[in-house]
């Protein structure tokens, strides 16, 4: 598995970005938190682009990544 401070790739369909991994017992397992304002991790390149409809805002809290060891 990974272990906490190991560098990780996260990636989507729509991008991908390196980070430094930090585990906790706090979330889930095969759940991600990354938070979206740190430049050098952006979080937004993971995202879908789309807009919702009704309130013109993207979804940024939903999306399917896969994480590997390495970057």
């Amino acid at each position: 598995g990974i272990k906490n401070s190991e560098q990780v790739e996260v990636s989507s369909r729509r991008g991908k970005i390196q980070l430094k991994a930090l585990v906790t017992d706090k979330i889930k397992q095969g759940i991600v938190f990354i938070p979206f304002h740190y430049a050098e991790a952006a979080a937004n390149v993971l995202t879908n682009p789309a807009l919702d409809p009704v309130a013109k805002i993207p979804e940024l809290k939903v999306c399917a990544v896969k994480i590997q060891k390495g970057g």
